[in-house]
């Protein structure tokens, strides 16, 4: 998922679409809270479901995704208490988690004071 936004924020598609999980749509809910998506829906395919995705971009072209990362992979899990949760860019972008209360953003993490997994992140 992380990198069909990032391809297609870079190629300035206006959609882009992927098979559909709660996961995804979890983070494509994140993803719109922060102002960093227009907006994202699940839609019927021949086989399953399909998660459409509308990027932002500013007034004069400027992509609202300028990088996305991600951090915690298969073969190498990263985890972060609350006390020593990243803060990216120093704190102009987000670091999405996964906690045991659903996906969160680092700030949210913080306010809880619960940490996670650090799934990626997004400036």
């Amino acid at each position: 998922m992380l990198t069909r936004l990032r391809n297609a924020s870079a190629a300035k598609h206006e959609t882009v679409d992927m098979p559909y999980s709660k996961f995804k749509a979890n983070i494509a809910e994140i993803l719109k809270r922060e102002g960093f998506i227009k907006d994202f829906a699940a839609k019927e395919a021949k086989v399953g479901q399909t998660l459409e995705v509308t990027l932002k971009y500013g007034p004069n072209g400027e992509r609202s995704i300028q990088g996305i990362k991600r951090i915690s992979k298969p073969g190498l899990r990263r985890y972060a208490k609350s006390d020593s949760l990243p803060m990216p860019l120093g704190g102009l972008g987000i670091a999405i988690i996964s906690t045991s209360s659903g996906l969160l953003t680092q700030k949210e993490c913080l306010d809880r004071g619960i940490g996670g997994e650090i799934v990626a992140y997004v400036w």
